[in-house]
């Protein structure tokens, strides 16, 4: 399999402080990751590197889907990249319905400002449909809850067949039942045969589906743990990573709770 995203000996100073450091990692074609750590651990941070927002110092090296950054169009790469933040959400003006917020994908606008073609409708309804958001096409995007405009921002991204998406922590706004109904559709969705390479981040232990197979946990920029799912998410980690101790319930489905005794 061939390195989706490649970073080596990365090292980001943002406003004068170290944010990332000795920062190495690979994600391979097709595999789920999740990203766990507490606020300033430095998973925006991460984000803003693969999606060319932020620089590692002179001696590293960032490829994402092949291209080497340095030497390719970013603003053509970030195309190819489905990415997802909950910050996206305070710019979906109820100008827009979903159909248009979802076709807008293809031209790398949060909304649409052209008439689109049928072919570009039926594809849109088509990813609307497979993420169970179809029935809200002609809803204006503030008239949803949380969880529904965080699926149009999902169906949004997909409109460019991704081979790479980041989900950065899309159920951060979300109520009990929103977050429950949006991880169901993300497992759904990361199951598929052609589902892109899914990189998860998250600050909640109970987000992390089984489906997300390997992971990486980072405090104040250093990769405390990264490897299979299932060694990296121990007790002593979670010590580490939220200077806590924290004990670890996991259900019948494999879902992971912390709990604080």
């Amino acid at each position: 399999m061939k390195n989706i995203i490649s970073i080596k000996n990365a090292k980001v100073f943002l406003g004068g402080k170290v944010v990332l450091k000795d920062f190495n990692w690979q994600v391979k074609s097709g595999e789920h990751w999740f990203i766990l750590g507490a606020n300033g651990a430095g998973k925006t941070t991460l984000v803003k590197v693969l999606m060319g927002y932020a620089w590692p110092v002179f001696g590293a090296e960032v490829e994402v889907l092949g291209a080497r950054y340095g030497n390719v169009n970013l603003s053509e790469l970030r195309k190819n990249i489905a990415w997802v933040s909950p910050f996206m959400q305070r710019w979906t003006s109820g100008e827009w319905d979903a159909l248009q917020m979802v076709i807008s994908g293809i031209d790398g606008t949060l909304g649409l400002f052209r008439d689109y073609t049928d072919d570009e409708k039926s594809k849109a309804i088509d990813i609307m449909s497979a993420l169970g958001c179809g029935h809200l096409a002609e809803q204006k995007m503030d008239a949803m809850s949380s969880g529904e405009q965080v699926k149009i921002l999902i169906s949004r991204a997909l409109m460019h067949d991704p081979e790479l998406m980041i989900l950065d922590e899309a159920c951060v706004h979300l109520d009990l039942k929103s977050r429950e109904l949006l991880l169901e559709t993300i497992n759904a969705f990361a199951q598929r045969e052609n589902a892109p390479a899914i990189i998860f981040i998250t600050q909640r232990i109970d987000d992390i589906l089984p489906v997300f197979q390997r992971g990486m946990i980072l405090k104040a920029g250093n990769i405390i743990a990264k490897g299979e799912r299932d060694e990296i998410l121990s007790e002593d980690n979670l010590f580490k990573a939220y200077d806590m101790p924290v004990k670890l319930k996991t259900n019948s489905a494999g879902r992971m709770w912390p709990v604080i005794e």
